[in-house]
């Protein structure tokens, strides 16, 4: 379960300018049907050329969350984003980590919530090109708390792919306010992995999965990129 990236508990990470700059937003394209990107926090395009790399602040969690984080991994790789799963190191939920790390780590309710667990990319990186961020993953999931396990799966992919630069893609009310569960759907009532507060798949065979719609905004994401001229 999740809310939006904006509210995080990553606090330090929302401490720089939170708008893409000008020249950025002439050559860039930040939603399409079924997704959107972090945009109001910068972030509009991800290396087509650079690897990303997902670490864990214990190998407890290491060994957690690797295999469940597999089948996305390898969807990820499909869409061209270079991305591998590594190992240990530490990781202060405050501040950012080393310049293309995907930090996980675990947290008591670290939205304050039961159940909701946080991703964030860090803000405003050059020419808006992700430069990973940091999860913070509710501790309680692994403590007995009733949570479905498609629910539990999707929430753990959900989560590194606001790292990554992915945002829920809800509609909005008038106000703004993005509307729960409001999001497209294939012709089978499958939302996108990135609805908030729950999308994805449903079925065991394909829960933890990025739907069609999660895997545009990443290549859109590398498009981005392209259109800037970066490699």
């Amino acid at each position: 379960m999740r809310r939006t990236l904006a509210s995080s508990a990553v606090v330090a990470l929302t401490a720089c300018a939170l708008t893409a700059s000008p020249t950025q937003a002439a050559t860039i394209t930040t939603s399409g049907v079924g997704w959107k990107l972090t945009s109001q926090v910068g972030v509009t395009s991800l290396s087509p050329s650079r690897t990303y790399t997902i670490t864990f602040a214990t190998e407890t969690m290491r060994k957690r969350y690797t295999p469940l984080l597999a089948p996305a991994v390898a969807q990820i790789n499909a869409a061209g984003v270079h991305l591998k799963v590594g190992g240990v190191e530490p990781v202060n939920p405050a501040k950012c980590g080393p310049a293309y790390h995907v930090q996980i780590t675990e947290l008591y309710r670290p939205l304050g919530r039961a159940g909701f667990s946080q991703g964030m990319p860090c803000p405003n990186p050059p020419k808006g090109v992700g430069v990973g961020g940091i999860v913070a993953i509710d501790s309680e999931y692994w403590t007995g708390f009733p949570i479905p396990v498609h629910i539990l799966r999707n929430t753990l992919v959900h989560e590194p792919l606001h790292a990554l630069g992915l945002d829920h893609p809800n509609t909005a009310d008038k106000g703004g306010k993005l509307i729960d569960y409001k999001c497209v759907a294939t012709s089978y009532g499958n939302m996108p992995i990135m609805c908030s507060p729950n999308g994805g798949y449903k079925a065991a065979t394909s829960m933890g999965h990025l739907t069609g719609y999660d895997l545009n905004g990443l290549k859109a994401l590398l498009a981005n990129a392209r259109a800037q001229g970066i490699k």
